[in-house]
C-alpha cells in the first residue's frame, strides 16, 4: 500500500480478513487532489458482494475477539498506538495528499489518533456491569456486552483520526469492524488496517475496510443481517437516511451530523482572547469541522471593536498549498461548489462580507479547491448562512443584546452539538451553559474536540449517542441483567 501510494494515480482496494481484495465488479472511482484537481488515485467501489464478504470475515473473528482477557485486547491496542506514531510521516503524507490540509498540521491529528487507542486500552477492565439487590434468595447482576458487528460510516475531514474515535472504543469492549471510509479519504484507514493485523497482532477479520460511495456501499453495510451496530459521522442528509435504513431493522445507531454551534462574546469577555480564538476555530481545518463555532454571537455594545479585532486576526491567516500555510483546500469539489454557493446565497439575503466572499485571486490558488476565510456581519438568524451548516471557512456574526437575548438565538436552530461563549462573570458562565442546548460548552476558550476524554455528541438533529470518554463504552455495549435463585 504505502509504496502505491508514493506514486500517482495510485490503485486503493478493500482491506478484507486481513488481505487487499479488487471490487467484485471490477470498478474504481477517481480520487481528485484537492490542490490542483487532478487525479491522484483509483478507489475501489465497493458492491453487496464485498460488503458480505466483509461483514461475514469479522463476524467469524467476533468470537475469539470478545473472549479475549480485556487485557491482551488492551495490549493490542497500545500497539496499534505505537504503530501509528512509528508511521507518522508516512501516514501524514497519505492524508496531506487526499485532503489537501497543510503538511504540517496533519502530524498533530495523529498523535490525537493514537492517543484514542491509548486511552482506551486503559479502560478495557472496566464497565462491565454491577450487582443488584434484589432480595434475599437472589443473585442479580448485569453485564455489559459487545454488540458483534459493528459497521463505521466515516467522513473525509479529518480520515483517521475519526476513524480511531469511533473504532478504538468498540474494540476495546470487544465488538469486531467493518470500517467505511469516505471515498475521498480512503488510504490510511487502509494503510492502518493492514498494519494493525500484520504488525501489531490483531486477528485477521477483526478490522476490515470496505470502499466506496455512501449511497452503495455503505447503504449495504446497514441493512446487513449480521451489522448489530452502525456509527455514523457525516451530514444531517445521510444521517437521516441511514435513520430510515435502520428503523426497519430496529437498529442501534450512534449519529453524529455536524451543527450550527452558537460562540457567544459577552462584553465583559476577554475580547482580544476571544477573536484571535473565533478566527482560529472557524477556519480550521478549512472549516471542515462539525462542532466549528460558525455562528458568532457578539453583544451589540462591543460589536464594532470586536468586528474590527476579528477582522485583524483573520487578516493574518494564510491559505495555499504550501505546507506551512494555516489553511488548505476543501477536501472535495463537490464541497467547494457548495461553498461558493453560499457567496451567492449571502448578498441575495443581504449580509456583508467584511473579509473574504468571493473566489481568490492569487495565482496560487487558482487549481485547487481553495477559499479564503469570509466573515459576515449585518447577518439575521433567519437567513440561510446562520441556520445551514456551510462545512467551509465562513462565519456568521449576529448581534444580541442581553444574556435571554443571547440564548434565545444560539437555541434558535436545529443542531445542537457545540456552544462556547466569553464572560468574566462566573455566575453567567455556568448559569448559560446550562441553558445552552448544546451537547458540549466550552467557557473561556472554544475547542473542535481534541479532548478525547470529554464525552462529544449532540442534542436535537446534531444527533444521538456519545463519542469519546468513558461514555461511549455504554454506546458500544449492550445490557443484560442476569438473576440467580440461590
Amino acid at each position: 500500500m504505502s509504496s502505491a501510494v508514493a506514486a500517482s494515480p495510485y490503485t486503493l482496494n478493500h482491506f478484507i480478513g486481513g488481505q487487499s481484495v479488487a471490487p467484485s465488479s471490477g470498478t474504481y472511482l477517481d480520487k481528485l487532489d484537492p490542490r490542483n484537481g487532478e487525479v491522484i488515485a483509483r478507489v475501489a467501489s465497493g458492491s453487496e458482494s464485498d460488503v458480505d464478504q466483509a461483514v461475514r470475515s469479522a463476524h467469524a473473528a467476533f468470537p475469539e475477539w470478545r473472549d479475549m482477557r480485556p487485557m491482551d485486547r488492551g495490549r493490542i491496542l497500545l500497539n496499534l498506538a505505537a504503530k501509528i506514531r512509528e508511521n507518522v510521516k508516512l501516514l501524514a503524507a497519505m492524508e496531506s495528499k487526499e485532503t489537501g490540509k497543510p503538511a504540517n498540521q496533519v502530524p498533530n491529528e495523529l498523535e490525537t489518533t493514537a492517543r484514542y487507542f491509548e486511552y482506551y486500552a486503559g479502560l478495557v477492565n472496566i464497565n462491565h456491569g454491577e450487582t443488584i439487590n434484589v432480595g434475599a434468595g437472589f443473585h442479580s447482576y448485569t453485564r455489559r456486552e459487545p454488540y458483534g458487528v459493528v459497521g463505521s460510516i466515516l467522513p473525509w475531514n479529518v480520515p483517521l483520526n475519526q476513524a480511531a474515535r469511533a473504532m478504538a472504543p468498540a474494540l476495546a469492549v470487544g465488538n469486531v469492524i467493518v470500517g467505511k471510509p469516505s471515498e475521498e479519504t480512503s488510504a490510511t484507514l487502509c494503510e492502518f488496517a493492514r498494519m494493525a493485523v500484520e504488525q501489531c497482532g490483531l486477528p485477521a477479520g477483526v478490522l476490515n475496510v470496505v470502499l466506496g460511495p455512501g449511497r452503495t456501499t455503505g447503504a449495504a453495510l446497514v441493512v446487513h443481517p449480521l451489522v448489530r451496530k452502525i456509527a455514523f459521522t457525516g451530514s444531517l442528509r445521510a444521517g437521516k437516511e441511514i435513520g430510515h435504513l435502520a428503523a426497519d431493522r430496529i437498529l442501534p445507531l450512534t449519529l453524529e451530523l455536524g451543527g450550527k454551534s452558537p460562540h457567544i462574546v459577552f462584553e465583559d469577555g476577554d475580547l482580544d482572547k476571544a477573536a484571535v480564538n473565533a478566527a482560529v476555530i472557524f477556519t480550521r481545518n478549512c472549516g471542515q469541522i462539525c462542532s466549528s463555532g460558525s455562528r458568532l454571537l457578539v453583544q451589540e455594545s462591543v460589536h464594532d471593536a470586536f468586528v474590527e479585532k476579528l477582522v485583524a486576526a483573520v487578516a493574518k491567516i494564510s491559505v495555499g498549498p504550501e505546507p506551512e500555510a494555516s489553511v488548505g483546500p476543501l477536501a472535495t469539489k463537490a464541497q467547494y461548489e457548495k461553498v461558493q454557493g453560499y457567496f451567492d446565497i449571502a448578498k441575495q439575503e443581504g449580509a456583508t462580507a467584511v473579509i473574504g466572499g468571493a473566489p481568490p485571486t492569487e495565482p496560487n490558488l487558482q487549481k485547487g479547491f481553495f477559499v479564503k476565510p469570509t466573515v459576515y456581519t449585518n447577518v439575521t438568524n433567519d437567513m440561510r448562512i446562520a441556520r445551514e451548516e456551510v462545512f467551509g471557512p465562513v462565519l456568521s456574526v449576529i448581534k444580541f443584546k442581553d444574556e435571554a437575548d443571547a440564548i434565545r438565538i444560539a437555541n434558535d436552530t436545529d443542531y445542537g452539538l457545540a456552544a462556547g461563549l466569553w464572560t468574566s462573570n462566573i455566575s453567567r458562565a455556568h448559569r448559560v451553559a446550562a441553558l445552552l442546548e448544546a451537547g458540549q460548552v466550552y467557557i473561556n476558550e472554544y475547542q473542535t474536540g481534541a479532548m478525547i476524554e470529554a464525552p462529544f455528541g449532540g442534542y436535537k438533529m446534531s444527533g444521538y449517542g456519545r463519542e469519546k470518554g468513558v461514555e461511549s463504552l455504554h454506546c458500544y455495549t449492550q445490557l443484560k441483567c442476569v438473576t440467580l435463585k440461590l
